[in-house]
């Protein structure tokens, strides 16, 4: 074998040595960056079975709270308690005198169509003070007609408990100087109608106990989505193809080094 021919001969090894290790160090950050995905993907996946199970739970709560017999609402005492998970929908009773002419409308949408929701403070027995969603009314004459009330009597009432939603809607945010009210924000509410210190809740008036030319109450909607199982199958899937991808991908590379 002449010089020439053996220098050629070592060139060649070279060359194809540096295509091995170069094709090596591409497998391997193929699968390093397939098993992350992957991983993350499953992950997703195992997160949202984590949620279907957390909200059949919170339907079952919600349920037993909702058809069980109405418990006094909670006072002062027992308001740094009160939370979404603990107490939402739970079905309560509560004594006190309406002050109507405090009332405030809050944007709604019903079964009988846009309107606003009537939002009047309560105070009871011991003083404490509470917000009631008294129900619905189409337009504004009709809630400025409820303003025009005087305060009732001493009366019972029951109903669903409620959290307060602050700042406001997912679009729109509440204008409390233009007494423009996209959610029932307790505290801002509270403030607005001059009250001292309301319950950090308020509560959706069941149907039977308005007035009869007033408005309309019990439409509260409880409804839960649930389609973290079709989440979990989707980042399962993916999860899946990205194997598979991967797999594709490996078995072509092979066919082109062949």
């Amino acid at each position: 074998m002449s010089p020439a021919d053996h220098g050629n001969q070592v060139t060649a090894q070279a060359v194809t040595g540096s295509g091995d290790h170069s094709r090596q160090s591409a497998s391997l950050w193929l699968a390093i960056c397939t098993g992350v995905v992957f991983v993350i993907l499953f992950s997703l996946g195992c997160w949202q079975v984590y949620r279907w199970q957390w909200k059949l739970d919170l339907i079952q709560r919600v349920e037993s709270r909702v058809h069980q017999a109405a418990v006094n609402a909670p006072g002062r005492q027992d308001w740094p308690a009160v939370s979404r998970d603990r107490s939402e929908y739970l079905h309560v009773r509560l004594q006190g005198r309406l002050h109507y002419s405090l009332s405030l409308p809050v944007v709604a949408s019903t079964v009988h169509g846009s309107g606003y929701w009537v939002m009047t403070p309560l105070t009871r027995d011991n003083g404490e003070q509470v917000l009631i969603n008294r129900g619905f009314v189409k337009n504004m004459a009709a809630f400025d007609a409820e303003l025009k009330r005087s305060d009732s009597e001493m009366l019972s009432l029951s109903g669903l408990l409620r959290i307060s939603e602050p700042a406001g809607s997912l679009l729109r945010r509440n204008e409390p100087a233009a007494r423009r009210w996209y959610s029932r924000d307790v505290a801002a509410m509270g403030q607005a109608m001059g009250l001292k210190d309301p319950a950090p809740y308020f509560v959706d008036q069941e149907a039977g106990k308005e007035v009869s030319d007033g408005p309309v109450a019990g439409l509260t909607v409880i409804r839960f989505q649930n389609s973290h199982v079709v989440y979990a199958l989707t980042w399962f899937t993916l999860a899946a193809l990205s194997l598979v991808g991967y797999r594709l991908i490996r078995r072509h590379r092979r066919d082109d080094s062949d």
